[in-house]
């Protein structure tokens, strides 16, 4: 069975940064999963800094520190994902697929299976955050925005070894609707 590829694109949603890159989750992009199989995958594609945990975070966070891809190795696991229409979107994952999050996008395990294994990974093997919307003050958001604005689009993309052509091809901020987040950003200054 080959690799499908979903695109979840997002915007600015209250202190939830989004981006402009979109969300992609790779179906069977390593079939049958498998937690070596999935962490190697990743590291031969320049994703290190890996971890493997019986799923993720049940709240909702995002990095700005660094972009994050997430391969289940086992089982099921459904996501609650700030991408969409201005709101959140349900998706679920199985084993062998592999979402490319975009730093700034929210996201948190909302349901499981009871064997779930998930594996990560960050390009270049950078260091992540743990942002939560409630906490963050106007300064805290206006940090993080720069933060994500800064980093680079990774060399290659953790399940295909592509170069990231969803990303490359992404609308500049100033084509993407983007202006208006920096108005509102500006505003809070």
């Amino acid at each position: 069975m080959p690799i499908t590829t979903e695109s979840y694109t997002s915007a600015p949603n209250g202190k939830i940064p989004n981006s402009r890159f979109p969300l992609l989750v790779h179906r069977n992009a390593v079939p049958g999963g498998g937690a070596e199989a999935i962490k190697t995958r990743f590291r031969e594609n320049g994703w290190s800094n890996n971890w493997d945990y019986p799923g993720v975070y049940e709240y909702a966070h995002f990095h700005s520190t660094t972009h994050e891809c997430l391969g289940c190795a086992r089982g099921w696991m459904e996501f609650n994902l700030s991408v969409g229409d201005g709101g959140w979107t349900k998706v679920r994952i199985e084993a062998g697929d592999v979402i490319v999050m975009p730093a700034g996008v929210s996201h948190e395990m909302i349901g499981q299976s009871e064997d779930i294994h998930m594996c990560g990974g960050y390009p270049d093997g950078r260091d992540w955050d743990d942002i939560q919307e409630e906490f963050l003050s106007n300064e805290d958001y206006k940090r993080a925005c720069k933060r994500i604005m800064m980093l680079p689009i990774p060399a290659r993309d953790p399940a295909t070894g592509k170069a990231m052509p969803e990303w490359h091809g992404a609308p500049s901020s100033v084509d993407g609707g983007w202006n208006d987040w920096r108005h509102a950003l500006d505003k809070r200054e």
